[in-house]
């Protein structure tokens, strides 16, 4: 197993840091970011996303984060600014466009590898489904603990090593942090842990947990189609890169600074904050994608 990258909100005011200097100007001249290619596969065209649902999910927690992959390429796309605009960005890499759709599903509430997983678990479980073209996602419950959730990571991706000539496949894991970290894995959807405790958004679905998931998947994902193998887009070393989304972590709008996510919508009736519309009425907010034509992050309002 290789592991491409490890997504921690807790460092997030830290990367915001230099996020600011780079969206807002400074008083000092700063670099351009740039995310180097480094030669590597991309993962592009039509992308398959099986999910593996580990631990205790609602029904509508799952159709809240079911109807997030499916809005990714929508058809007919969502009201502007939609997740497929977000998304879109990613054409911008090499090799053109990822149109990611939903495929199979499996349900796991029974817990039959426990409630502590391991790399070598979220392996097994990724393994499950025989699709060497797919992504395989494991999701898993607010009850249940990954090794290095919440103190190192929120998130990750990471790939299969070929075995017997068969090419390496990409799978994603994201935990729900509702209950063991919200405050490290939710921003801005809880207070931070660390740094100025500006008020939390008001989810844009309701659910702090879930709603934290999709900006953790959305950081993923878009790193797993960028740099699936350690050697597409990113800046830094490969063990701990900064990837397409990650390297504009904490920004979600328009002005934002360490402990301000940015300008962003606002729902009238419920007070929700959010950036894209997606299929089925959904609304998400999703983090700023850095773009290779501007070398920027870009957000959406």
């Amino acid at each position: 197993m290789t592991s491409n990258y490890s997504y921690c909100f807790a460092t997030v005011l830290c990367c915001a840091l230099l996020v600011l200097n780079l969206t807002m100007g400074a008083q000092v001249e700063q670099q351009p970011l740039v995310l180097k290619y480094h030669n590597g596969e991309l993962l592009k065209g039509r992308i398959t996303v099986n999910l593996v649902w580990y631990g205790s999910f609602t029904p509508i927690q799952r159709s809240i984060i079911v109807d997030f992959i499916n809005s990714l390429s929508s058809s007919p796309r969502a009201p502007l600014p939609s997740v497929a605009t977000w998304w879109k960005t990613t054409e911008n890499y090499k090799g053109g466009y990822s149109a990611l759709v939903v495929g199979k599903q499996i349900l796991h509430p029974n817990y039959p590898l426990g409630k502590y997983l391991k790399g070598t678990h979220l392996l097994s479980l990724a393994s499950t489904f025989n699709d060497l073209s797919a992504i395989n996602v494991i999701l898993t419950g607010n009850d249940v603990a990954v090794d290095g959730f919440c103190r190192s990571r929120c998130g990750t991706h990471g790939s299969t090593r070929p075995v017997n000539g068969k090419a390496r496949t990409a799978y994603v894991w994201v935990g729900n942090s509702e209950v063991q970290c919200p405050g490290q894995c939710a921003w801005p959807f809880h207070q931070p842990i660390y740094g100025p405790q500006t008020p939390p958004l008001v989810a844009p679905n309701g659910d702090v947990g879930v709603d934290g998931m999709i900006v953790n998947l959305a950081t993923v994902l878009a790193g797993t189609v960028t740099n699936p193998f350690n050697n597409g887009y990113f800046q830094g070393p490969a063990t701990a890169p900064l990837e397409a989304v990650s390297a504009c972590t904490g920004v979600f709008g328009s002005g934002a600074y360490p402990g301000y996510p940015g300008r962003v919508l606002v729902e009238n009736t419920t007070g929700a904050s959010y950036n894209a519309n997606g299929v089925n009425g959904r609304r998400y907010l999703l983090p700023a994608m850095w773009d290779p034509q501007t070398s920027a992050c870009k957000t959406q309002v």
